[in-house]
């Protein structure tokens, strides 16, 4: 049985120690197809209050956002107190459960590089001052990070451990226009190649089920990505979730959701293309809350799992 080369077992190997990722969300960041940069409304799929922050300490940053083009930044004294609240307490329940050595702080929601400079510096040099933090990974948009802070990313790798993620979705331009993404696929692959280039490790995202795209297309776009050279991968199927853009389609009947069984169908074969030196961080994804609308088997992840590994024996593969 050929077991799936992992990220966790990819950082067991590299520092020989337990490391974990601890989600971070920092408050005034957003998307430049949210903001009206490149358009409004944000992705289809995507519910943009749900990264709003709630902690009494940051409510005074509702409704401030950074961009490329900010002048100034009044609050960045609260968001690295924020960061660092996020920090101790997740990690310190990682050390718990789990028992956590070491972590990798993950820049999780929005666009972590859409910000100035001076702000990106301070909260990366910020996280990375932690007791037993290893390196970033910092989930962001091929539109939204400048060549300086490529190259400062570029000079941290030399010593931690720095990736960077990338919502790459789908290869087919018409697919992103009708996503609302903003970009083009020709995008993501510049700046993919560029963020190698600079000697970053880079994780790249794939939706499988999007408007319009068939099993063929969802492949295209998985082999595309693997050639393009990425370390790592994440798999989601589309899912929808109230007030969204895709809710109002599904409502409509203008988009059907992919089934659980198309879905293992595509997985299966994308794992079967990738090559091995590719370490996986995700298989599915889902919500288990009355946000989701559809489709329904995407609301226990233990059940997919499940169903994932029944149908990758049938391979001699094991997640």
């Amino acid at each position: 049985m050929k077991q799936i080369y992992t990220f966790g077992r990819y950082l067991r190997e590299k520092f020989a120690k337990k490391v974990y990722k601890v989600g971070i969300n920092i408050s005034g960041f957003t998307c430049p197809n949210i903001d009206g940069t490149v358009a409004r409304g944000g992705c289809t799929f995507c519910e943009n209050d749900s990264f709003s922050a709630s902690t009494d300490e940051v409510k005074e940053l509702k409704g401030f956002y950074l961009n490329l083009k900010s002048k100034e930044n009044p609050y960045l004294d609260k968001q690295l107190l924020q960061l660092q609240m996020q920090f101790d307490a997740i990690s310190s329940r990682q050390k718990r459960e789990y028992g956590a050595e070491a972590f990798l702080v993950y820049f999780q929601s929005f666009t972590n590089t859409y910000a100035p400079f001076e702000t990106l510096k301070a909260l990366y040099d910020k996280a990375l001052s932690f007791e037993n933090v290893v390196g970033l990974s910092i989930g962001t948009r091929s539109d939204s990070i400048s060549e300086e802070t490529l190259a400062y990313l570029s000079e941290l790798a030399k010593e931690k451990e720095i990736w960077i993620e990338f919502g790459i979705q789908s290869i087919y331009d018409e697919t992103l226009q009708r996503i609302n993404r903003g970009h083009t696929a020709q995008n993501v692959e510049e700046w993919i190649k560029k963020s190698k280039d600079a000697g970053l490790n880079v994780c790249g995202h794939l939706i499988f089920g999007l408007p319009g795209e068939d099993k063929e297309m969802m492949l295209s776009t998985a082999s595309k990505a693997y050639e393009w050279g990425i370390d790592s991968v994440k798999y989601h199927p589309l899912y929808v979730v109230k007030r969204t853009a895709l809710a109002n389609e599904y409502m409509r009947g203008e988009f059907t959701p992919i089934t659980e069984e198309e879905y293992l169908e595509v997985l299966c074969e994308a794992l079967k293309m990738k090559p091995d030196n590719v370490s996986v961080q995700r298989v599915t994804a889902g919500i288990d809350d009355d946000s989701l609308l559809a489709p329904s088997w995407c609301r226990d992840k233990n059940t997919q799992i499940r169903h994932i590994n029944h149908a990758l024996k049938k391979l001699g593969m094991k997640y």
